[in-house]
């Protein structure tokens, strides 16, 4: 059986912790960040976890993670 390639914008986006969990960057962190309160980008700088629903969908694009 031919091996699976990996997604590759999915392996830039995500990492597996070692528990399984997937981590994933908050969002609005780019660009107008002078609008943007100085805890608000704090916060935003904090790592994320993906939800529970959405965790098989990754886990797909990437099948040897």
């Amino acid at each position: 059986m031919p091996k699976l390639k990996t997604n590759s914008g999915a392996s830039k986006r995500f990492k597996f912790t070692k528990k399984g969990k997937i981590k994933r960057k908050q969002a609005s962190k780019r660009h107008i960040l002078t609008s943007k309160g100085t805890v608000q980008k704090r916060r935003l700088s904090e790592v994320a976890y993906v939800a529970k629903e959405d965790e098989y969908k990754i886990k797909r694009l990437m099948p040897y993670s």
